[in-house]
């Protein structure tokens, strides 16, 4: 049984945990559109952003100490969330596409280049949640070192769900309706995965967090607590996997909520906060697993910002 004492209280937090990096990006000229998404490459110290407009990059690939290195468009449409996936061989990104046009409603597999390597999800097609690889504006996507993925579709559209798929493709499992019982969705909106086989999603509309068995699918719990001004959009894990960093787009907040270890998800229980200016917008947010940085996508400021743990 977790004793109360295990868990840190909420005053304990009032140090600032992160400070921003005011010399990310050395370009920032090169935020054409509206960033909407981050992932980091820790192994090779290179930072994805996708971002959204009329005939800008929809790619951008920053190094970690903020320099511009290149971008790549052909085939992504409209991105929403975007993962890195580092192996022994090799490395790719991940994206999720959520346009209406001939290559959206796909989840995609790139080479670090940009060369498309994979496609799931029929492009141009919204599906139904009867097809498992039939998507309608999939949100976001985790992909673990086994090369199962996880992916919540969607980002309004008509399935609401947190599929688990093999490094081959299949169904392993399904979770998720749209409604506001417990295990349903209203606008899944990203998801993550901890060491202890546990599978964490931000449910935006009905603004809590759910978590599942990564095995089973089984529903686990659910964080409602921290959530009353603003649902979660962002779900990542600090390096050290004891906090979750979640942003809550309208109110312009990183909440730092603390990790429960393994066993009981209790309640939640908001460690620390980052307030940003407003109309910053914090969309979607990726954390660098070595140094432990924080890069947050914001649709309104119209960048991406760094924030490092002090």
């Amino acid at each position: 049984v977790l004793k109360a004492f295990d868990y840190p209280s909420p005053w304990e937090g009032q140090e600032q945990m992160f400070k921003l990096d005011i010399g990310w990006p050395k370009n920032p000229e090169y935020f054409t559109g509206e960033p909407i998404c981050v992932a980091v490459d820790s192994l090779h110290g290179l930072v994805y952003v996708g971002q959204r407009g009329e005939n800008v990059p929809k790619v951008l690939v920053f190094s970690e100490e903020g320099y511009f290195l290149n971008s790549w468009n052909d085939t992504v449409e409209k991105p929403h969330g975007i993962f890195v996936l580092n192996t022994a061989t090799d490395s790719s990104i991940w994206i999720t596409d959520v346009g209406k046009g001939k290559y959206g409603h796909t989840v995609k597999q790139y080479s670090p280049s940009g060369k498309l390597l994979q496609i799931l999800g029929t492009p141009g097609n919204a599906g139904s949640s009867l097809i498992p690889l039939q998507f309608d504006q999939p949100a976001d996507i985790f992909v673990e070192d086994t090369g199962d993925i996880y992916v919540v579709d969607g980002d309004g559209g008509m399935n609401n769900r947190l599929l688990k798929l093999s490094n081959d493709y299949k169904e392993i499992w399904m979770a998720g309706t749209n409604g506001t019982g417990i295990g349903q969705f209203r606008i899944p909106h990203s998801v993550t995965v901890d060491p202890f086989g546990r599978v964490w999603v931000a449910d935006r509309e009905n603004r809590r967090i759910q978590v599942f068995d990564k095995m089973t699918g089984e529903w686990l719990g659910s964080w409602n607590n921290c959530f009353s001004e603003e649902g979660p959009y962002s779900v990542r894990f600090t390096a050290n996997y004891k906090y979750l960093i979640v942003a809550q787009l309208n109110i312009n907040r990183l909440a730092i909520l603390a990790a429960p270890p393994v066993g009981s998800i209790r309640d939640c229980v908001m460690v620390n906060t980052v307030q940003m200016a407003d109309e910053t917008k914090p969309h979607l947010v990726d954390v660098d697993m070595k140094s432990g940085a924080v890069y947050v996508a914001e649709v309104g400021a119209q960048q991406v910002q760094k924030y490092i743990p002090l």
